[in-house]
């Protein structure tokens, strides 16, 4: 009975995987978030063009125009908007396709990539 009364709990070395692990993956989540943010906001400025007629977005140039204010306000700068986001106007219809992928170095040679691409139909206001 005492032997498995002294086998209670991790031992040191349980210890120090675990927090390697946690650490890890903590440092992994604060390297990609910011980028993930980005993309919430550049996401919820193509969608406000439909959703707020007050804009007044009505040609390419004013939605291109219109996007790139809301990356000065939400501080994005390391995005080539003109590679990034493709517009066409047809219809009285915008068709939106962002694309891009992030690079975050995670160890020497090892990258963390995060690829976004998502396809928008606004309606023209």
């Amino acid at each position: 009975m005492m032997f498995a009364r002294s086998q209670k709990g991790m031992s040191l070395l349980g210890w120090m995987v675990v927090l390697a692990l946690v650490a890890f993956f903590a440092s992994t989540g604060f390297k990609m978030f910011p980028h993930y943010m980005d993309y919430m906001a550049l996401e919820g400025m193509i969608t406000k063009v439909e959703t707020e007629p007050s804009l007044g977005v009505s040609t390419v140039r004013d939605f291109y125009e219109h996007v790139e204010k809301g990356m000065t306000v939400n501080g994005i700068r390391d995005l080539d908007l003109e590679e990034a986001l493709q517009i066409k106007l047809e219809n009285n219809e915008f068709f939106v396709h962002l694309k891009y992928e992030k690079r975050e170095s995670l160890i020497e040679n090892l990258d963390l990539v995060a690829k976004f691409d998502k396809e928008f139909r606004i309606r023209a206001q």
